[in-house]
């Protein structure tokens, strides 16, 4: 595999509960499925990401992403955790340490938003697809996930009336961030507890392809297979393969693969 292979996604959406960390999660678990090799990088203080895949609590773990953004070069292999529960996901985890790294950045990096790029050099042609969860803000943790990422996908909520609320910062955001990191393209919004028959979702379709001007075609649909997955910490894979859902997100990895080619 050459070293221009490696594809770096970020999830990225500055809004809560929009769905960021159940696309990370269950796209990592059906790339994996298609054969590739999938890391995750766990960028949220909640950690949620790292509490799903990882097979111990973020509380135990040394060398967290927050260590990794602020350390050495040299703490990107020990921070790297291949045994998770989820098969063929590594993952780096989170932790709430996270909250103070944007301050030891701001005061030490000479160019604060360009660590993690710099650190994910050295794990490229490792892995086909690196994702990464961002916390719901666009201050330098996504920065860094977006400056060090090759593609974006942005996740909305179809279902609410205030599923785009502040899309249109983000997407400012991500034009001064493609100052540093021009190659940065984006995949484009993806529509979650999306209904096709729900007046309210076609309303924010249309005003998603408005605002960010590109859709994946694949929509996640509303579930509870999505929390039981959380609550079990497995993939929709092992909990019901055969549900709406898991066939939407293995959909969704093979729109991806297809897209990045």
């Amino acid at each position: 595999m050459t070293s221009k292979s490696t594809k770096i996604i970020a999830v990225a959406n500055h809004k809560g509960g929009c769905g960021k960390t159940t696309t990370v999660v269950h796209l990592a678990s059906e790339l994996a499925d298609l054969g590739t090799n999938v890391l995750v990088i766990d960028l949220d203080p909640q950690a949620n990401a790292s509490l799903h895949i990882g097979s111990r609590h973020p509380s135990e773990i040394e060398i967290t992403s927050a260590e990794l953004l602020v350390g050495d070069l040299n703490l990107i292999s020990e921070a790297i955790e291949d045994e998770t529960n989820f098969k063929n996901v590594s993952l780096i985890y989170g932790s709430l340490n996270l909250g103070k790294t944007e301050d030891q950045l701001k005061d030490d990096a000479p160019r604060p938003s360009e660590e993690l790029s710099n650190k994910l050099e050295l794990l490229k042609g490792l892995y086909d697809f690196i994702l990464i969860d961002c916390p719901p803000s666009l201050k330098l943790l996504t920065s860094n996930a977006l400056a060090a990422s090759t593609h974006v996908i942005i996740p909305i909520e179809s279902g609410s009336q205030y599923g785009l609320y502040g899309v249109t910062d983000l997407t400012n955001h991500l034009s001064k961030i493609r100052r540093v990191n021009p190659e940065l393209k984006l995949l484009g919004a993806l529509l979650i507890k999306h209904d096709e028959r729900q007046n309210v979702c076609k309303l924010i379709k249309n005003e998603a392809l408005n605002q960010v001007g590109e859709l994946l075609n694949t929509t996640i649909p509303i579930s509870t297979k999505v929390n039981q997955a959380a609550i079990l910490q497995q993939s929709l894979l092992r909990v019901d393969k055969n549900s709406k859902v898991r066939k939407a997100f293995q959909d969704l990895a093979k729109e991806i693969v297809k897209r990045v080619k």
